[in-house]
Formats: structure tokens, sequence, C-alpha cells
């Protein structure tokens, strides 16, 4: 046998006949570990997922599943960078690796998975696209936006789902596009345009912008599906695991019982499903990589998916958003999580 076909039959390339193979790159969780930092991709500024104050700090629902991120890979909750991205740059930041996680309020789509080479890892949160209307339209429905003229951010699904919905209801309306969310809530509360379109969860934050939000009202039709939730790369499985995995013990640590003020009970409980998310059994940290407390690691960091929802989103924020699709599917939701076993 000669030595080209030997090394085609073991599986060997070119670059190992010339002495010149090296070992794969480490994957994201190895970098993330080695750097001490997860690199974490947020929006620019969405009342209830990423805000950030005078002082610097980052608050919101996908802020803290950043941080439920860190606390289970490198055990502290504060080891994230939070970059600031807008619609247009957020998918070329993580494809770039500027950051190792997109956490952005962005909508699940088959686009941006098959052409874009990234994978979703879950859905955080069921939205839809709204619509914010001034109260001097005189109008209580989407159907009566015949001619309106309509802010929209650029380059958006939003602006997709705008252009269906009149085409669908034989409406006309006068498109007023602008490269930001902020541009387009800025041209909206000047005058330039009688609604704005966005997802429904931060139209509400929106409307607590104005100067006058009681001159506007959130309009109850919802034009679209928005699964939103985070996006990572697609060619790193083991990091995607990881990533989805956080979302789905978040979850289940709420339909468990399990919260960031009962941590010591979980500890102490004797129930198969319990010691399984507190890594008293089973295992799997290890198969994931991390270690066995990972699930209460998160938990403890950042409360439930419940805790986590109240405090940004609903009755514990300003935006007071009732769950609805985001309840757990045994109280009458959507959200739903595999189990840990």
């Amino acid at each position: 046998m000669s030595k080209a076909s030997w090394i085609r039959r073991s599986g060997l390339g070119f670059a190992a006949l010339l002495g010149l193979a090296v070992p794969a790159g480490a994957g994201t969780l190895d970098t993330v570990k080695q750097r001490g930092i997860l690199q974490c991709g947020v929006s620019e500024g969405v009342l209830g997922f990423s805000a950030k104050d005078d002082k610097g700090g980052w608050s919101g629902f996908d802020v803290d599943f950043c941080r439920a991120v860190a606390a289970v890979v490198l055990g502290d909750a504060s080891k994230v960078a939070f970059t600031p991205l807008s619609a247009s740059q957020r998918f070329d930041a993580l494809k770039s690796g500027k950051v190792d996680l997109l956490a952005r309020n962005s909508t699940w789509t088959l686009g941006r998975e098959a052409e874009l080479g990234l994978a979703f890892t879950g859905i955080t949160y069921h939205d839809g696209q709204g619509f914010l209307a001034k109260r001097s339209l005189k109008v209580d429905t989407a159907l009566s936006l015949d001619k309106a003229k309509v802010c929209v951010e650029a380059g958006t699904t939003t602006q997709l789902n705008l252009a269906d919905f009149f085409k669908a209801n034989s409406m006309t309306y006068e498109e007023k596009v602008f490269p930001s969310a902020a541009e387009a809530f800025a041209a909206f509360e000047g005058g330039q345009c009688d609604v704005l379109t966005r997802d429904q969860s931060a139209l509400h934050g929106e409307r607590l912008r104005l100067a006058k939000p009681a001159e506007a009202i959130v309009l109850p039709d919802v034009i679209s599906k928005e699964p939103l939730g985070p996006v990572v790369r697609s060619d790193d499985f083991p990091w995607f695991t990881v990533v989805k995995w956080v979302n789905f013990a978040l979850i289940n640590g709420e339909e468990l019982g399990i919260s960031s003020t009962n941590i010591d009970e979980a500890l102490k409980s004797q129930k198969p499903d319990a010691r399984r998310f507190t890594g008293a059994e089973g295992g799997f940290g290890k198969a994931l990589g991390l270690d066995a407390d990972w699930a209460i690691r998160a938990v403890k960091a950042t409360g439930n998916y419940a805790e986590i929802y109240e405090r940004n989103l609903g009755t514990e924020s300003k935006l007071g958003i009732p769950r609805g699709l985001n309840q757990l599917w045994s109280m009458g939701g959507v959200l739903y999580a595999p189990p840990l076993r």
C-alpha cells in the first residue's frame, strides 16, 4: 500500500502528510473559561430587556440571561462584558466572534439560521409585532390604520411584517424607515409619523418614554409571531448545548419551585427531580463540560424564569406586562422545557 493510500484510508489529511497538522481551535466554552469573561451582545436599549443606566449598569431580561450563562460557565454572574449592537450589526458581530452569545430580542426565523450560519438556542420570550398609535388618530385597531404614516426600523423582520400586514388587508401606508430603533422612536415622538411599529413588549417601554404617555396607545392587535431567543454560531454544538440548557434550567427551576429564595431547601431535597437539578444526581454537568451544580448556579445568580420575568417585565417592573403566552404550560401558557434527566 502506498503512503498516500494509507493516509486516505486512515482519514489523515494532506496537512498531516506534511507534518503540519495543528489541533482544532478551542471551542467557545473553553475560550470563555480561559478568558474569564463572557462577551454578550445586547440591544442598544430596550426597556425591560437590556438598558444601561446613567452609571453604566445594565439591566433587563436579556441581561439577566447573559448573567445566568456567566454564573453557569464561570461561577460568577458579574463576569460579563455587554456589547450594545444595532439590528444591522448584531449578526455580523456574532459571526465574527466579537461576541460569544447574542441575547438581543432577536426573532428566530428560518432565514437567519439557514442563510447566516447561526443557531437559536430556544425561545426565551414569545412576542408579537404591534403598533403604538397617537390617540389623536382615534383608532382602536390596526385595521383602521389605512393611509397612516408608520415609523419602522430598517433591516428587521418588523419592516417585512409591516408590508405583509398592509398588503394582506388591502391597505396602504407611508413607510418612514430609520436605521435604528432610537431614531424611529424619536421620529414618532417628533410627529414625523402617526404610528410606531415594533414587538409589543418593546412598545410598552417606548410608550413610557414619551413626554406624555397618555397621548399614545398600544393597539391590541398582534400581527406576527416573534419568538425571541439567544443566538450562537452554528459551528459549535457544545456551546449551543450549554446556552440552550441554561434557558431550559431557568424554566425547569420555576416548574420545580426552585427559586433564588429557597436554594438551601432545594439542596437538601430528596426529590429525584430536585436532586438532578442541584447536581446531587445524574452527572449532567460533566456531560456539558460544566460543574455538577451548574443549574442551581443559574437560579442562585438571577432567579428562575418567573423571577427574571417579573423583575424586568412583569409585576415588579414599570412595564407590568402580563405573562400571557410566557406562562408555564401547566398554567395556560406555552413555556415548556425538556426535563433534566
